[in-house]
């Protein structure tokens, strides 16, 4: 279990709005040799330090975002976006920075960037710090989200980490450009290994190097510790006094890295406010990380799917609560993922149920599989049964890479589950017929579809069951 997050953090950096075409692609333009995108829906959400106070708020946090936006109409869709977290200085001098991706068959074509960057002026600064002034009191941390567009200037940051350090919040940074210098005083900053190559001018290939490179800079500049993030190799604290501490990232599908470094910062603020040891939070880092990095677009990670995660990498089943499960199922689809939904005990798992999922999975984005508690099992297969238990049973299903989430149901049926989930998918083996399905009928009604999988022939858990009670070969099967 994490703890909650219910903690105020005070966001200050550069806010850009980002947006999404969604679309599909079948040929290219005549004009030119580039695909053609015909357009199906489109999409608008906050990134940069906005993504970072998304994120503070998916995982139960309260934001306060501060930054510049522009006096213009993107402006105004900017600070819709963020809702009640913006305490955006508009400004008739500053133009609202906008990043639009356009997507197809789950894949970036191209991205656009309308933007002007400058030094923020000391009007527009000193409204910022002011607006921090106002929120710092009572927060418990203090990030400083730079994309090097302009509103952390020297006078920014300092102001801002003196500010903190008054208040008594935490400071962490994700740092931008060659000078670091404005940063000093921060508790902990967040480069990646190219930036920290970039700053110090060594090398960042190996760990070794990678805390040689940051002991330097920790030399140069007075800041706490540097926590390195180094992608697929996960991240590296690096203290100012102590030893170094290495923490690997999570294996994962990557369909998208936009603003996994958002969420990392995220989780690093709101772990170390709670009170959370530092490689603690780190792992949580690497593990939120890893789910918004499997989304398509600028994501977040919820509450509920970092503490799935945390299940998971544990090995303690992975079993989601009804709550967790409808929650993340209604964040999947708001991302626009399709999600699927498969069913049964799983008493056993052999070639056939694996096969089944794995196809299942192959119809939709995420899948979800509720299995029958043992109660149920008992009163369906009878006294002698589950042979393994929900946990022992959920441990194993969630172990495979088709499966996404797993959760339980204590009725007879899943359609109590399936009303509430609303999946988009309906997964049953072949061996029914549409109208036997549970819950058939009732996801036609929302637009969803029904999938009958095929079965491997011979494959079955009461047949495995009834071969060990005679003691009888394993027969060949096709």
């Amino acid at each position: 279990m994490i703890p909650d997050f219910d903690h105020r953090v005070v966001v200050v950096g550069d806010v850009i709005l980002d947006k999404f075409v969604y679309g599909s692609s079948g040929r290219l333009s005549p004009e030119a040799p580039v695909p053609v995108v015909r357009k199906a829906r489109e999409t608008m959400m906050a990134g940069g330090a906005g993504n970072v106070a998304r994120n503070i708020a998916a995982m139960g946090g309260k934001p306060v975002l501060l930054g510049l936006a522009g006096c213009d109409r993107t402006g105004d869709d900017l600070v819709s976006v963020i809702g009640e977290p913006a305490r955006l200085v508009r400004s008739a001098d500053w133009k609202t920075i906008v990043k639009l991706r356009v997507i197809a068959q789950q894949q970036q074509i191209v991205r656009v960037d309308d933007e002007a960057p400058r030094p923020a002026t000391a009007k527009e600064a000193e409204d910022i710090l002011s607006g921090l002034a106002d929120s710092l009191p009572q927060a418990s941390a203090l990030v400083l989200s730079d994309y090097n567009k302009g509103v952390l200037t020297a006078e920014v940051c300092s102001k801002a980490i003196a500010a903190a350090r008054a208040a008594g919040a935490l400071c962490v940074v994700d740092p931008k450009g060659r000078d670091y210098s404005r940063y000093a005083g921060a508790d902990y900053i967040t480069p990646n290994a190219s930036e920290l190559a970039e700053v110090t001018g060594m090398p960042t290939g190996s760990d070794a190097e990678v805390e040689a490179a940051a002991r330097s800079l920790l030399a140069r500049v007075d800041i706490g510790a540097v926590i390195a993030t180094r992608s697929e190799k996960g991240m590296m604290l690096i203290p100012r006094e102590g030893a170094v501490v290495i923490s690997q990232a999570t294996a994962q599908e990557v369909f998208d890295v936009s603003g996994a470094g958002d969420t990392v910062i995220a989780t690093l603020a709101l772990a170390l406010a709670a009170g959370m040891p530092v490689p603690e939070a780190m792992r949580l880092a690497n593990l939120a990380a890893g789910v918004v990095v499997a989304k398509l677009g600028t994501a977040t990670c919820s509450h509920a799917e970092l503490e799935h995660a945390t299940r998971v990498e544990s090995g303690a089943g992975g079993v989601l609560g009804r709550a967790a499960a409808l929650q993340i199922i209604r964040e999947w689809q708001a991302a626009g993922l399709r999600v699927g939904f498969a069913n049964g005990c799983f008493d056993i798992l052999h070639a056939g149920h694996v096969r089944m999922l794995r196809e299942a999975r192959s119809h939709c984005d995420r899948l979800i599989v509720a299995l029958n508690d043992d109660a149920s099992v008992t009163r369906l297969k009878g006294p002698a049964r589950p042979i393994n238990t929900l946990a022992d049973r959920a441990a194993v299903i969630s172990g495979l890479d088709p499966v996404d989430g797993v959760t339980s149901f204590s009725e007879d049926t899943p359609l109590e589950l399936i009303l509430a989930a609303r999946p988009d998918r309906l997964f049953k083996g072949s061996d029914y017929t549409i109208d036997k399905v549970v819950g058939a009928s009732e996801i036609r009604e929302w637009g969803g579809e029904t999938v009958l999988l095929d079965l491997m022939p011979g494959r079955s858990t009461t047949k495995i069951v009834a071969r060990v009670n005679s003691g009888a070969a394993v027969e060949a099967v096709q």
